[in-house]
């Protein structure tokens, strides 16, 4: 019977604390170790969105693509490789018009880009303009002879 007694009487106690309001028990979050669990809400930067445009690219999802480098673009203007990845993307959904629009800037902001031009290159090629894919490769073959012969097989198979 003690037993008995000893067992109802803690699960009345704990009945009674379960009914207590919680402003009697401390919050965890008033304690010093809760500050440096909470973390700052993370706002994307020009740089965090355009590599998840390139993860995109990897795993050839272009919508997502082309969605993390107009993000990219929106938060920096000026990011010749966002420009390049956003030109690339479109080209790879048939977008061509807006592929060369992409290369164009990123070629504005940085003339000298080799990959813009292999690129740009190759939307020509896709396009039929094979005089203007010449004319980038020439371009290119000062600035990088490797990205130079790919474009020039390209052109060679667009024939």
């Amino acid at each position: 019977m003690r037993k008995t007694r000893a067992t109802a009487t803690i699960g009345f106690m704990l009945a009674i604390l379960a009914l207590l309001p919680s402003a009697a028990l401390p919050d965890p979050s008033d304690s010093p170790a809760a500050d440096q669990v909470r973390q700052p809400t993370v706002t994307p930067s020009a740089e965090s969105e355009y590599q998840r445009g390139v993860r995109a690219r990897l795993s050839r999802d272009w919508t997502s693509a082309v969605a993390a480098q107009r993000s990219a673009l929106a938060l920096r203007p000026a990011f010749p490789e966002a420009w390049n990845e956003l030109g690339f993307a479109l080209r790879n959904q048939g977008r061509y018009p807006e592929s060369l629009q992409a290369y164009d800037e990123a070629l504005r902001l940085r003339p000298n880009f080799p990959e813009a031009l292999e690129y740009l290159g190759e939307a020509y090629v896709k396009l039929g303009r094979l005089d203007d894919a010449r004319r980038v490769l020439d371009r290119l073959r000062p600035l990088d002879r490797g990205r130079a012969q790919e474009l020039a097989e390209v052109i060679e198979k667009g024939k």
